[in-house]
């Protein structure tokens, strides 16, 4: 199959390099399609999130580069954006404000109540183990159905066109706090799954957790890949790339372990349009 990858971060945001460094590592690789997605900026001072500023540049460099590169690469406009209800500018906005082509959907960042902190779940896991303490006393169960009913509300309300990292909350667990084998786990995933079935949002596998070594297995894994296949429910493959030689990194392997779950197909997007390609 062709090489795609929608899921990219360039210096735009917490990226390393600027994204023409990615778009001509792509194109060495034979890449058919590169998503660029900068986190969206949000409403507090958060460091690996665009600035407010920077959008109008973002946007018109991206476009600049689209039309670069028409003949080599296709090049498309993204932003992962976070969900935090009653914080968070609408999905809807900035797909109309930056013209998008697609939003990727994400929470990195869990409410709790009446806290004006916010469960942090990636970076070092002290953030991890910290927030679970302070925010929702240690109660880990609160906390993990806290971020899913959050992911929920995002895929109702906002509508991604792609699902990223929906299960990113196991990755500071490693086993400490819970088991993802609890029914309780368990009924969480189902729930988010019937969230997706209904909304024909793209679910993201994504090899960052794995190549970066902070994961033994994809976001999402096993269970919830066998039940996607067992529903229909669309995927794509993503390196979450943060440096262009990130891109397509554990590609091979993860077609490979989605064949032998039942899939022979992923989604890549094509002039407008999401559509099935063949693995």
């Amino acid at each position: 199959m062709a090489y795609f990858s929608y899921h990219t971060h360039s210096s735009f945001c917490d990226g390393k390099e600027n994204p023409e460094s990615y778009i001509q590592e792509g194109i060495k690789k034979g890449m058919k399609a590169i998503g660029f997605s900068s986190h969206a900026p949000l409403n507090s001072d958060i460091a690996w999130a665009m600035k407010a500023s920077d959008v109008d540049a973002y946007v018109t460099e991206i476009n600049r580069l689209k039309r670069q590169y028409k003949d080599e690469i296709e090049v498309y406009l993204s932003m992962e954006i976070d969900y935090i209800p009653g914080v968070t500018k609408s999905f809807s906005q900035w797909k109309k404000s930056a013209d998008l082509d697609y939003t990727i959907g994400s929470v990195h960042l869990v409410k709790s109540g009446g806290h004006s902190d916010f469960w942090f779940l990636d970076g070092p896991d002290t953030n991890y183990s910290e927030g679970l303490e302070t925010l929702f006393q240690g109660d880990i169960r609160k906390a993990v159905s806290a971020y899913y009913n959050q992911i929920i509300e995002m895929i109702k309300t906002q509508k991604p066109d792609v699902i990223g990292h929906i299960d990113k909350v196991k990755m500071n667990n490693k086993s400490q706090y819970f088991s993802e084998k609890e029914d309780w786990y368990i009924d969480l995933l189902n729930k988010s799954l019937d969230a997706v079935a209904e909304s024909g949002t793209v679910v993201e596998v994504n090899t960052r957790g794995v190549y970066k070594k902070k994961s033994e297995k994809l976001f999402p894994d096993d269970y919830f890949l066998k039940e996607c296949c067992n529903k229909k429910i669309p995927i794509m493959i993503s390196s979450d790339a943060h440096h262009p030689n990130e891109l397509l990194n554990c590609f091979d392997d993860t077609i490979k372990y989605l064949k032998q779950i039942g899939f022979e197909q992923v989604t890549v997007f094509h002039k407008g349009v999401w559509k099935k390609e063949n693995i």
